[in-house]
């Protein structure tokens, strides 16, 4: 599956998509636990609010019993006054039954805080009545005192009480088991409220434990995600690079081939490596150029040729295989002199006419080889153009020598492929042409190429 190495580019590219994914993820995780925190806060203070709130409700509701029973039993207007700063100015009741109606005017404790408050609105009535008979007892005078107290009307068995019986029984109304009752009945509903405030607080402060739980969770993955994410990249540096680096370096102290492994980029060094390695060795040992090349052409021989493309980077070359067409029969036909001087000729036309950094070979009889280095299928076009001027030059005659023609297959590298299957291309190419197809050079194309090429033919 790795046969050509992992490419540390992928990889980096791959990591660092994974780590700009994976850092989004935690970024925004942490952005939601933040605002569940906020919530959290907010909902909170809200709560403290309508709890405060709804409590002054209670709280107002004494403070106006406190100052009209204190009226009733002294007659000391101050209290009065209070009553009425408290029940006009204050106005503590309406403004809890404002705040929670803002955010709870139609919940259960906004109901009982409004029954609450309609409850206490309506012992008002009673308090007004008690202070009138106050006001009567001391002989006040009743139009100095505010409009509530001035629109009650006594009912006629009360008009015709003494000072006395008027402030007992103002001090009844204000104190007696009538009131009380319905005093209750206000701290009923308000302790229902309040309760069902509470019970309202369990419930969200558990909704917003359970999402900050799977927060942390989510979070929690995300980290260890990163961690296993730095764990690979490490583990991933050592095996593809630092490794084989390390290994390579005592092989290099030892003068020896480096092992095509590791990642892509590390074979691609070390396979470079050879090629240079193997070429200072040949000094070394002194070995004759005759060991790799051709003393007829001059070119590279079978064992260039092979040692070559050994160590070359097929993935990112073009191997092309010449024939001189009809070449047996000169050779039979003029002599082996006249067919060696051919062999030369061609071999000096195909080298002149490629570059200095490709390779030229004879690995047969009349067959040669030309490696191309960094080069894939957009050369087609000028390796076309230059086999026509090879064989525009071997078609000028020179002295008594016959005319000759090279006919040429041409298989481009890709990912993965390997020695065998690139010569293969470029052997059923060279076929092609040999066999019948009107041209020189013929391209190896994959099934997929020439099925496109076919309906761009037929739409045509």
């Amino acid at each position: 599956m790795f046969k050509r190495g992992i490419s540390l580019r992928r990889v980096n590219i791959l990591m660092l998509a994974v780590s700009v994914l994976l850092s989004i993820g935690l970024i925004v995780a942490m952005n939601m636990t933040t605002n569940i925190n906020e919530e959290t806060h907010e909902y909170t203070q809200k709560f403290i609010e309508w709890r405060s709130s709804s409590y002054d409700l209670q709280r107002a509701s004494d403070y106006l019993t406190e100052m009209m029973q204190d009226f009733t039993v002294t007659g000391d207007r101050e209290y009065l006054d209070n009553y009425f700063t408290e029940a006009k100015v204050t106005k503590r009741r309406e403004n809890a039954l404002k705040v929670l109606g803002q955010d709870h005017a139609r919940s259960a404790a906004y109901r009982d805080l409004s029954a609450a408050m309609d409850e206490s609105l309506s012992l008002m009535e009673r308090e007004y009545y008690a202070a009138r008979l106050t006001v009567l007892a001391y002989g006040y005078d009743v139009s100095e005192y505010p409009e509530e107290i001035q629109n009650v009307k006594l009912m006629s068995p009360d008009t015709d009480m003494s000072s006395e019986q008027m402030k007992e029984m103002a001090m009844l109304m204000m104190h007696g088991d009538e009131y009380r009752k319905r005093k209750e009945v206000i701290s009923s509903h308000m302790e229902n409220c309040l309760n069902l405030l509470d019970e309202e607080m369990k419930e969200e402060q558990a909704k917003y434990a359970e999402k900050l739980r799977k927060q942390v969770v989510f979070e929690h993955i995300l980290t260890i995600l990163i961690i296993v994410m730095l764990l690979g990249i490490v583990i991933l540096t050592y095996r593809l690079v630092i490794l084989p680096l390390k290994n390579s370096v005592d092989l290099i102290r030892e003068e020896e081939d480096l092992p095509i492994k590791g990642a892509y980029e590390i074979r691609f060094l070390a396979k470079t490596y050879n090629l240079i390695h193997h070429t200072n060795m040949q000094s070394k040992e002194k070995l004759s150029y005759e060991a790799t090349h051709d003393k007829l052409t001059g070119l590279y021989n079978r064992r260039g040729y092979d040692f070559l493309m050994e160590n070359l980077d097929l993935e990112t070359s073009a191997l092309l295989l010449f024939d001189i067409d009809r070449f047996k029969a000169i050779n039979d036909t003029y002599g082996h002199d006249v067919g060696d001087r051919i062999l030369t000729r061609v071999g000096n036309a195909i080298y002149e006419n490629f570059r200095s950094q490709d390779y030229v070979c004879r690995i047969g009889g009349d067959e040669m080889a030309v490696i191309m280095v960094h080069s894939d299928s957009s050369l087609a076009s000028l390796l076309d153009t230059k086999i026509k001027k090879i064989n525009k030059m071997l078609s000028i005659k020179q002295d008594d020598d016959p005319t000759v023609k090279v006919s040429c297959g041409v298989a481009f590298g890709e990912n993965g492929i390997d020695l065998e299957t690139l010569f293969k291309r470029a052997d059923t190419c060279l076929y092609e042409v040999k066999n019948g197809a009107m041209k020189e050079v013929a391209f190896y194309k994959s099934a997929k190429e020439k099925k496109k090429e076919q309906i761009k033919e037929g739409n045509e």
